[in-house]
C-alpha cells in the first residue's frame, strides 16, 4: 500500500502529528510513503521512510497526481490550509479531480485521514 502525504504551510504540524500518532503503523513494511518535497522533509524528521517528489508549488502535486492516474497510490492525505491562498491551486484542484476520477480516497483534514487509514489496515 502507498500512501500519498501533502501539506499546505500551515497544516504541516498537522501532518507531522498524525504521522507520530500512527508511527507504528505507518513503520509496517507494507505501507509505502510519497510526499510532497517539504511535507516530505517533515515527515522524515519523525524517522519514517518516505520517497520524496517535488515542492508542490514547483510540480510535486502533479507528479503525485500522476501516481493516482497510473494506480500507484491507495490514499491520499492532503492536509489542505482553506483559510490560505495558494499560487498553485489549478495543480490542487488537478489532483483532487484525478483522485475523483480513479476513485482514490482523498483526505484534506487529520479526521477524514484516521478514518481512511484505519479502514485501509484493517482490511
Amino acid at each position: 500500500m502507498k500512501i500519498a502525504l501533502i501539506a499546505h504551510d500551515g497544516k504541516k504540524a498537522d501532518m507531522v502529528a498524525f504521522v507520530s500518532d500512527f508511527m507504528e503503523l505507518f513503520q509496517r513494511k507494507e505501507v509505502t510513503l510519497v510526499a510532497t518535497g517539504t511535507t516530505g522533509g517533515y515527515v522524515a524528521r519523525t524517522g519514517l521512510e518516505v520517497q520524496k517528489m517535488l515542492s508542490g508549488p514547483l510540480g510535486g502535486d502533479a507528479q503525485i497526481a500522476s501516481m493516482v492516474a497510473e494506480r500507484e497510490i491507495s490514499a491520499v492525505f492532503f492536509f489542505r490550509d482553506p483559510l490560505d491562498k495558494h499560487p498553485h491551486e489549478p495543480d490542487i484542484l488537478m489532483l483532487m479531480r484525478i483522485c475523483d476520477v480513479h476513485d482514490v480516497p482523498l483526505a484534506t483534514n487529520p479526521a477524514t485521514a484516521r478514518l481512511i487509514f484505519e479502514k485501509l489496515l484493517s482490511e
